[in-house]
């Protein structure tokens, strides 16, 4: 690993993009050397979107782990940022931690190695390619992207950079997972024939309030909407807050407009699909057909992504991964027996025969990493070893989904080829993953 240093003639940021360009300092430098103020093995993170996901998941992670630095938030909600910096002032007994609402300001800061991004899915591409390019380790939620351009282009940008990029999702990590994963890769269910995935319904019942209201004094409503096309401001579409604590109530509305999100389909389709792909070799291919059947809220709702789905998937080795909305779990069958890990739902792990979990893995099996997400994102950062889900894994699991919605709002089962990326038999179909950008947010401006 390279220990140079910047010259004195060269600022940190200015050194770093140069090194970037040439490949002088990089295999990929660890931040210990990148951050001015950096004790030896310490990651500066600034944390942008500070809303339910990005504190009470992200944040408190974050300022529980001694390698890691939580040094700046940055949201447009000038009061989900104050309760974020209390936070971490209040884990570190001082008040240094800065404060922002812009976060391109945010990606300037001085000595800033990492960013964890946990804004609205519109805007992870923009927000990680802008980090990339100013030399910045990127840990993503999912889904990675709203559309599939915006994913070709993040892997994309990922592999040439050389930094860390790891979307943020914690299915790999969890047990039952684990154990599922380590049994089924390794022959233990014999020839794998089949998956089954479930992912939860939203729990917010309606679609939603339409009606216009005026934008709180609190909220950067433009800066919020981004390269999201023009809308009225009302609660339902963006989120509340605890106007005397600045906390997060409830789920945000967001989460169900497409504009801003394709729903529970790639949200939760990030976390089960992924480990399936894992097993099955897919991660950085895909399937080769889908078909599906789906059910959206009534039209003029404000709430507008799909309430309900069953997808059948069919990949180039034969096993078929059928997927819908139920309760959080993932099947995988083989020849020689099942497997069913329940996640956040009662059950935990069941099988043909328990006594399959009893079984002792040889030491030539492979296994999966037994890592939490931010704990292999900061390994990744130091050490400059691999993630468990870099950004090529990332933006093919979210296609999978994307391609997925596309099958249902097009009525058609569809041909794909993960090669070349592209639907085979009915390309229009794919205006169905594609969007639009609103000015100066213009996608090609960022790759």
């Amino acid at each position: 690993m390279n220990s140079m240093n910047p010259p004195a003639s060269l600022d940190r940021r200015d050194w770093l993009k140069q090194a970037l360009l040439t490949g002088a300092a990089f295999t990929i430098l660890p931040s210990r050397l990148r951050g001015e103020d950096a004790p030896s093995m310490r990651v500066n993170i600034a944390m942008i979107g500070a809303g339910r996901q990005g504190t009470q998941a992200n944040l408190t992670t974050f300022l529980g782990m001694k390698n890691v630095r939580v040094v700046a938030v940055c949201d447009v909600d000038r009061l989900r940022m104050a309760y974020a910096k209390s936070l971490v002032d209040a884990a570190y007994g001082n008040d240094d931690c800065r404060v922002f609402t812009d976060f391109r300001e945010t990606l300037d800061l001085p000595g800033l190695d990492a960013v964890m991004i946990s804004t609205n899915d519109h805007w992870h591409a923009i927000q990680a390619l802008m980090a990339m390019k100013k030399g910045l380790h990127v840990c993503c939620e999912k889904a990675m992207t709203r559309y599939f351009e915006e994913g070709r282009a993040l892997a994309d940008a990922a592999k040439k950079s050389g930094l860390v990029f790891r979307l943020d999702s914690e299915c790999r990590s969890n047990s039952y997972m684990i154990k599922t994963a380590d049994l089924a890769m390794n022959g233990y269910l014999g020839t794998i024939r089949r998956f089954e995935i479930g992912v939860p319904r939203e729990k917010n019942e309606g679609f939603g309030h339409p009606s216009p209201m005026p934008v709180p004094a609190h909220l950067d409503y433009e800066m919020w909407q981004g390269p999201a096309p023009d809308r009225p401001y009302t609660q339902d579409r963006v989120h509340e807050t605890d106007l005397k604590t600045g906390e997060f109530i409830g789920r945000p509305g967001w989460m169900r407009i497409s504009d801003y999100c394709a729903g529970m389909i790639c949200n939760w389709g990030g976390h089960l699909l992924d480990v399936a792909n894992l097993i099955n070799g897919t991660s950085h291919s895909g399937p080769l057909r889908v078909e599906g059947t789906g059910k959206f809220p009534p039209p003029g709702s404000l709430w507008d992504a799909l309430i309900d789905f069953e997808l059948h998937y069919q990949y180039a080795n034969g096993v078929r991964l059928d997927y819908k909305i139920d309760k959080p779990y993932l099947r995988v069958e083989g020849d020689e027996g099942w497997i069913q890990a329940n996640w956040h739902s009662d059950g935990g792990l069941q099988a043909h025969d328990r006594e399959i979990f009893r079984t002792k893995l040889r030491s030539s099996d492979k296994r999966v990493p037994a890592r939490s997400d931010k704990q292999d994102f900061i390994e990744a950062v130091l050490n400059g070893s691999s993630v468990m889900i870099d950004a090529e894994a990332g933006h093919r699991v979210n296609t999978q989904c994307l391609l997925g919605l596309a099958a249902i709002k097009s009525g058609k089962a569809l041909d794909w080829d993960p090669v070349t990326e592209k639907i085979t038999n009915h390309p229009e179909a794919a205006a169905h993953m594609t969007g639009t950008y609103r000015e100066p947010w213009d996608l090609k401006k960022f790759i």
